[in-house]
Protein backbone atom coordinates (compact mmCIF):
# COMPACT_ATOMS: atom_id res chain seq x y z
CA UNK A 1 0.00 0.00 0.00
CA UNK A 2 1.23 3.55 -0.82
CA UNK A 3 0.18 6.86 -0.64
CA UNK A 4 1.96 8.92 -2.90
CA UNK A 5 1.03 13.04 -1.13
CA UNK A 6 2.55 16.25 -3.26
CA UNK A 7 1.70 20.16 -4.19
CA UNK A 8 3.13 21.13 -0.93
CA UNK A 9 5.40 24.17 -1.17
CA UNK A 10 5.73 27.74 0.15
CA UNK A 11 2.90 30.33 -0.58
CA UNK A 12 1.00 33.53 0.63
CA UNK A 13 -1.51 34.15 2.56
CA UNK A 14 -4.61 34.52 0.64
CA UNK A 15 -3.35 32.72 -2.26
CA UNK A 16 -4.45 28.70 -2.66
CA UNK A 17 -2.75 25.61 -3.66
CA UNK A 18 -4.01 21.57 -4.57
CA UNK A 19 -2.45 19.00 -2.66
CA UNK A 20 -2.76 15.77 -4.38
CA UNK A 21 -2.44 12.33 -3.17
CA UNK A 22 -2.06 9.11 -4.95
CA UNK A 23 -2.68 5.36 -3.96
CA UNK A 24 -1.94 2.34 -4.97
CA UNK A 25 -1.70 -1.32 -3.77
CA UNK A 26 -5.29 -1.15 -2.50
CA UNK A 27 -9.33 -0.78 -3.68
CA UNK A 28 -9.24 2.95 -3.61
CA UNK A 29 -13.13 2.72 -4.21
CA UNK A 30 -13.79 1.07 -0.78
CA UNK A 31 -11.69 3.40 1.30
CA UNK A 32 -12.73 6.34 3.03
CA UNK A 33 -10.09 9.31 2.52
CA UNK A 34 -8.63 12.43 4.68
CA UNK A 35 -6.11 14.85 5.33
CA UNK A 36 -4.77 15.39 8.32
CA UNK A 37 -1.79 17.95 9.81
CA UNK A 38 0.80 18.14 11.96
CA UNK A 39 3.12 21.03 12.70
CA UNK A 40 6.11 21.81 15.00
CA UNK A 41 5.09 21.19 18.28
CA UNK A 42 1.58 20.60 17.92
CA UNK A 43 -0.84 17.56 17.63
CA UNK A 44 -1.89 15.64 14.79
CA UNK A 45 -5.15 17.59 13.33
CA UNK A 46 -8.13 16.57 11.27
CA UNK A 47 -8.17 18.84 8.33
CA UNK A 48 -10.95 17.04 6.19
CA UNK A 49 -12.23 13.69 4.95
CA UNK A 50 -14.10 11.94 2.27
CA UNK A 51 -16.21 8.98 2.09
CA UNK A 52 -15.42 6.12 -0.34
CA UNK A 53 -18.24 7.38 -2.93
CA UNK A 54 -17.55 10.68 -1.89
CA UNK A 55 -21.01 11.99 -1.19
CA UNK A 56 -19.85 13.11 2.47
CA UNK A 57 -17.70 15.19 3.29
CA UNK A 58 -16.31 16.13 6.77
CA UNK A 59 -14.22 19.24 7.77
CA UNK A 60 -12.56 20.46 10.60
CA UNK A 61 -13.76 23.89 11.92
CA UNK A 62 -9.97 26.08 11.22
CA UNK A 63 -10.81 24.85 7.78
CA UNK A 64 -14.11 24.78 6.86
CA UNK A 65 -15.32 27.45 4.08
CA UNK A 66 -11.57 27.71 2.96
CA UNK A 67 -10.70 23.94 1.83
CA UNK A 68 -12.17 21.79 -0.32
CA UNK A 69 -11.77 18.01 -0.74
CA UNK A 70 -12.54 15.56 -3.30
CA UNK A 71 -11.78 12.64 -4.96
CA UNK A 72 -11.08 10.82 -8.42
CA UNK A 73 -11.84 6.93 -8.17
CA UNK A 74 -10.69 6.29 -11.83
CA UNK A 75 -7.10 7.41 -11.16
CA UNK A 76 -7.54 6.49 -7.33
CA UNK A 77 -6.34 10.25 -5.92
CA UNK A 78 -7.56 12.44 -3.17
CA UNK A 79 -7.04 16.21 -3.45
CA UNK A 80 -7.36 18.84 -0.71
CA UNK A 81 -7.96 22.84 -2.58
CA UNK A 82 -6.80 25.21 -0.38
CA UNK A 83 -8.22 28.16 -0.34
CA UNK A 84 -7.21 31.40 1.19
CA UNK A 85 -4.74 29.99 3.32
CA UNK A 86 -3.24 31.66 5.86
CA UNK A 87 -0.18 31.42 8.28
CA UNK A 88 -1.68 29.16 10.90
CA UNK A 89 -2.08 26.28 8.42
CA UNK A 90 1.42 25.86 7.95
CA UNK A 91 2.50 22.30 8.68
CA UNK A 92 3.10 18.74 7.20
CA UNK A 93 -0.18 17.55 5.30
CA UNK A 94 -0.73 13.64 5.29
CA UNK A 95 -3.29 11.80 3.24
CA UNK A 96 -4.81 8.24 5.25
CA UNK A 97 -7.40 5.71 4.20
CA UNK A 98 -9.38 3.70 6.26
CA UNK A 99 -11.91 1.12 4.91
CA UNK A 100 -15.65 1.25 5.15
CA UNK A 101 -19.03 0.69 4.72
CA UNK A 102 -20.78 2.69 1.77
CA UNK A 103 -22.70 5.34 3.36
CA UNK A 104 -20.43 5.47 6.49
CA UNK A 105 -18.75 9.09 6.93
CA UNK A 106 -15.39 9.36 6.74
CA UNK A 107 -13.77 9.34 10.70
CA UNK A 108 -12.16 12.23 12.15
CA UNK A 109 -9.93 10.73 14.16
CA UNK A 110 -6.64 9.67 13.23
CA UNK A 111 -6.70 6.17 15.61
CA UNK A 112 -9.10 5.20 12.78
CA UNK A 113 -6.74 5.42 9.77
CA UNK A 114 -5.17 2.09 8.30
CA UNK A 115 -3.08 3.48 5.71
CA UNK A 116 -0.82 7.10 5.89
CA UNK A 117 1.46 8.76 3.25
CA UNK A 118 4.29 10.60 4.31
CA UNK A 119 3.41 13.76 3.88
CA UNK A 120 4.05 17.15 1.87
CA UNK A 121 5.06 20.36 3.95
CA UNK A 122 2.83 23.91 3.17
CA UNK A 123 4.45 26.63 3.92
CA UNK A 124 1.86 29.91 4.34
CA UNK A 125 3.66 33.08 4.47
CA UNK A 126 2.20 36.23 5.81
Amino acid sequence: VQLQASGGGLVQAGGSLRLSCAASGYTFSRHAMAWFRQAPGKEREFVAGISRSGVNLLYGSSVKGRFTISRDNAKSTVYLQMNSPKPEDTAVYHCAAVQTIVSVPPPSSAGSYDYWGQGTQVTVSS
